[in-house]
Order: C-alpha cells, then structure tokens, then sequence
C-alpha cells in the first residue's frame, strides 16, 4: 500500500486549496479513505472521509461546508477541495485507509494559511 499526497502550500486567509493523494498497492475502489490533518503540537486529527464508492461522506464539524471529500476510482485518487480557507487550517494533512486492519498513511502535504 502506497499513499503519496500532493497539492499542499501557502495561501492566504480565503483562499482555496485542492489536494490530492495517489494510490496503489491495493483495490483502491474497495476500501474507504479518510483525510487527516496535524497542527505543530497538537494530535493528529479526522477532517473528512469518504465511502468506497464515494456515496458516503463525512466532515468534521471544523470542515463543514468549506472542505469537499471526493474520489476518482478509475485514476485511484482522492481529494480535499478546501475553500475559505483560515489561519487555523494550517497543518500537515494525510490521507489514510486501512486495509487488512492496517493503518496506511501517506507522508503528509504541508497547508500553510497566512497572509
């Protein structure tokens, strides 16, 4: 299993944002994906998650209606479309399955939010 995210980088307060994470090394459209983040100091934490075929998502309360979960299944990709974007954004965001029990994540895409 191999999990590569790519997208992150400085932005200003409202601006927006869409990463992306790569998958291989499993039936990507068998399996549900999640995105976390982790602020300097603070534990790492669910933002967002989406069903294996993409019919099921869930935000954290922080990500509601700014931030969008999605998946393409035939490119084994997923994403985070994150709009209005704040200072408290800012963190390392991974994205995650689990397969035969095992947690995977990938190396994580560094979200600077500061004008």
């Amino acid at each position: 299993v191999q999990l590569v995210e790519s997208g992150g980088g400085l932005v200003q307060p409202g601006g927006s944002l869409r990463l992306s994470c790569a998958a291989s090394g499993f039936a990507f459209s068998s399996y549900g994906m999640r995105w976390y983040r982790q602020a300097p100091g603070k534990e790492r934490d669910l933002v967002a998650s989406i069903s294996y075929a993409g019919g099921s998502r869930n935000y954290a309360d922080s990500a509601k209606g700014r931030f969008t979960i999605s998946r393409d299944n035939a490119k084994n990709t997923m994403y985070l479309q994150m709009n209005s974007l704040k200072v408290e954004d800012t963190a390392v965001y991974y994205c995650n399955t689990i397969v035969g029990l095992r947690n995977f994540w990938g190396q994580g895409t560094q979200v600077t939010v500061s004008s």
